[in-house]
């Protein structure tokens, strides 16, 4: 739980929140707009990093819930949304909205896996370019 309130991910997820929200005014699809920018970006910052660190850390007994919470995440409370607001949008954009939302599902998922600060991610990415281990300990992958 305490990863879910760190400042630094709070504000990247605005940021990115922004974003999303930004495009769909500049985009005009008819399958993108406020609630479900706001609802796919809340899910993705619940599940993208627990999805990516089972893939990495190769969790192999929890890939069936890290594959559902993937596909929920990408298309699931997309598809559930648009079927209550309008459910003639998924059929015209479903299959191009897919792929792009799993590319920024994984690419969140990887930003926000680390279990840190702001602090010790940058005094680790220090130490490690510097060839050394971390001296902080903190934070971990």
């Amino acid at each position: 739980m305490l990863e879910l309130v760190r400042p630094w991910k709070i504000a990247t997820l605005a940021i990115g929140l922004g974003l999303l929200i930004a495009g769909s005014f500049h985009y005009e699809a008819p399958d993108w707009d406020i609630p479900v920018s706001v609802l796919m970006a809340l899910v993705a910052y619940v599940t993208a990093p627990w999805c990516v660190r089972v893939i990495v850390e190769r969790c192999w007994r929890h890939w069936p819930a890290m594959l559902l919470l993937t596909w929920f995440g990408v298309d699931g409370c997309y598809a559930a949304y648009w079927s209550i607001v309008n459910p003639l949008a998924p059929g015209l954009m479903r299959e191009a909205n897919a792929p792009a939302s799993l590319s920024l599902f994984w690419a969140v998922g990887l930003i926000w896996m680390y279990k840190g600060s702001l602090g010790e991610l940058a005094a680790e990415a220090a130490a490690l370019l510097r060839g050394g281990p971390s001296s902080v300990g903190g934070g971990s992958l």
